[in-house]
């Protein structure tokens, strides 16, 4: 088989794929041959990346839905084995952004983070491991964040939907030892998405950020290699200073993110005022 259609036979699922990272892995799959199941919230989207897929692989699909949603989240990854036979490779990419002060958070937005961003990886990942077990194998890709890494101010409930996210896939690599089933966690840093333009509160981070084509091109990668876990783009310096820095010295890497993104006193001051008015 020619490497350009070296997914030729292999069905994929592909989580968040109306823009960013998911949509052009699902670009990048459909051109090495694969049957590519679309899936995001925007339909009309999805309709747009369809014709394009289709182009190179005519059998792809999109499902329309909210995979926050228990049954939706199992019922995409149902219906692909049922209609395709079986289930290759689920790339868990969907993800929302939550940049604000943790005092302005409810507990109802934190629970929507987490559906999001790591429950729907949890129940797409339960319903596909029978099929690929049962097909020999399979690759599951959790796209997490390098925030899970080096937290950033204001992102408390995200980095914890990420962090939990890290923690069951790397519970995956002992659990599914020997059965054919490979989880690779990815760390996308900077990366041009629209998630930019969707943070409740303006973002203090105004570095270089890298385009989407090129993390999905390194992340196919690394998933043909069944790399187990990546930070994107690679060899970049600055992230692996922020780890390394991280790693030996927290407190001066803490210190210096509350510097470039620091927390509104002043906000603090006036919330804890009207708690104290607050019968």
């Amino acid at each position: 088989m020619s490497s350009e259609k070296r997914y030729q036979g292999r069905v994929a699922i592909v989580t968040g794929a109306s823009s960013g990272i998911g949509l052009e892995s699902a670009r990048l799959l459909a051109r090495g041959g694969a049957t590519v199941v679309a899936v995001a919230r925007r339909e009309e989207r999805l309709a747009a990346l369809l014709a394009q897929l289709q182009a190179d692989s005519p059998d792809s699909i999109y499902l329309a839905g909210d995979i926050s949603d228990k049954a939706f989240a199992g019922g995409v990854v149902q219906q692909v084995a049922e209609q395709f036979g079986r289930v290759d490779i689920l790339i868990n990419n969907a993800g929302v952004p939550l940049h604000r002060m943790i005092y302005k958070i409810t507990a109802d937005e934190a629970e929507a983070v987490m559906r999001t961003n790591f429950l729907s990886s949890l129940w797409t990942s339960f319903a596909a491991i029978p099929f690929m077990l049962r097909d020999g194998g399979g690759i599951i890709v959790n796209v997490s964040s390098f925030g899970s890494k080096v937290p950033p101010t204001h992102e408390a409930v995200y980095v914890a939907s990420k962090c939990a996210m890290n923690g069951f896939t790397r519970g995956l690599w002992g659990d599914l030892q020997g059965s054919g089933i490979h989880a690779m966690l990815v760390h996308p840093g900077p990366i041009a998405t629209e998630i930019w333009s969707k943070l409740d509160e303006p973002g203090a981070y105004s570095g270089e950020v890298y385009p989407a084509d090129l993390v999905a091109r390194q992340l196919l990668a690394a998933m043909d290699k069944r790399e187990l876990e990546i930070v994107l783009p690679r060899w970049n310096f600055k992230l692996w200073i922020a780890r390394w820095l991280y790693a030996i010295a927290p407190s001066v890497v803490r210190a210096g993110v509350a510097k470039m993104d620091p927390v509104n006193q002043d906000e603090v001051e006036a919330l804890r005022q009207r708690l104290i008015k607050t019968p």
